[in-house]
């Protein structure tokens, strides 16, 4: 990722609508709070609950939605759909790279869902309030503190 245009920002966008589609709670509390930095807490919430917020562009929307299908059901997946996000200035390598990413996230969350990872309070408590109530899914707050 060290080489993509695809900003931070939409890189978070990605991230959270990944966490929502599969309700882990320990990425989307992580990614939620870097996304609530990068824009507010109020879209971060938005995304975390898999709706479309007025303040995100058409290009960010249509980011979330692929982070989505990508998740859902990649096979669904038609050329009209990556027409549709070509068609809000996303371009094929940016295609690729969100693609990519959103594979590694979905990696990345199986292993830490499968393994019964849940969020640090250490974490929890430095997210802003918006994105802590929009989590409502997935593991909850580990009472233990985590170990470095």
């Amino acid at each position: 990722m060290d080489e993509t245009t695809l900003t931070v920002r939409e890189r978070a966008i990605l991230a959270c609508a990944i966490a929502a589609n599969l309700g882990d709670s320990y990425c989307a509390q992580g990614w939620g709070a870097r996304l609530a930095s990068e824009s507010s807490p109020t879209i971060a919430a938005a995304v975390l609950q898999g709706m479309k917020h007025s303040q995100l562009s058409a290009r960010e929307n249509a980011l979330a939605t692929w982070a989505h299908k990508v998740v859902g059901d990649p096979n669904a997946i038609t050329a009209g759909d990556v027409d549709r996000l070509g068609a809000t200035g996303v371009t094929e390598q940016e295609i690729f790279d969100a693609t990519l990413f959103v594979a590694f996230r979905l990696a990345f969350s199986t292993v830490t869902d499968a393994l019964g990872a849940r969020p640090d309070r250490e974490l929890v408590a430095t997210v802003p309030d918006a994105v802590r109530d929009a989590v409502a899914y997935g593991r909850s707050v580990s009472e233990q503190p985590s170990r470095r």
